[in-house]
Parts: C-alpha cells; structure tokens; sequence
C-alpha cells in the first residue's frame, strides 16, 4: 500500500540542507525542536553518527535501525526512539517516509 504524498502544507515548510543523495526533508520549527517529515530514496546506509534525542514514526516503506548495540527493523506505524548522544545508523532498502522529532531547534539547517 502506498500513503499519498505529503500535502501542501508540508512540501511548503522549509527545505532541510541535507548533504545526503536521495534524502530530503520538510522542516517544522519550533523555539526547543525541530520536526523532520522525510522521504528517503532506497539509498543503502547512512553513517553511524550522534545528536540530540529523536522520535519518530514510520509511515511508509521500511528501516533497518541500528541504535547503540541493538538493531531492528522498522516498518510502517512503528515508532521509535533515540536517547541523546547515542550512536546509531539506519539502512534503507525500499523508498521511506518518515515523521521525525529532533529535541533541539538546530538540528538541520534550512534552504
């Protein structure tokens, strides 16, 4: 099954400079957050790195998730969470959206 495309009042929000081929993002700020609605091509793995803690939700193809020591696959309604600081990584295989909760308001700049 696929979800509609993100409506208008997303894909007007800002752009996120992303510098990550296949991986784009509409950014929602707020004083303390910043709110990521991504869709990411099936563009393999994205690098182990750390920041402020993150929540998100899946809501269209899948993730493999690799967060400290533990690795799981996210699919459509899972959710998930970071902890600041922890190291993690993600593998991306299929085309996926996702709604994402960064606590901290710089976590990615805009265009």
């Amino acid at each position: 099954m696929t979800v509609e495309p993100y409506p208008d009042c997303i894909r007007e929000l800002p752009r996120a400079k992303i510098p990550l081929k296949g991986v784009k993002a509409w950014i929602a700020q707020g004083v303390a957050f910043q709110a990521a609605f991504f869709e990411i091509e099936p563009i393999g793995t994205i690098p182990s790195h750390s920041h402020g803690a993150q929540y998100g939700f899946v809501i269209e193809g899948e993730m493999l998730l690799t967060s400290g020591d533990e690795t799981k696959l996210y699919k459509r309604g899972d959710s998930y969470y970071i902890p600041e600081g922890v190291v993690h990584s993600a593998e991306f295989k299929t085309f996926f959206r996702a709604m994402d909760f960064f606590a901290e308001p710089s976590r990615y700049e805009t265009e």
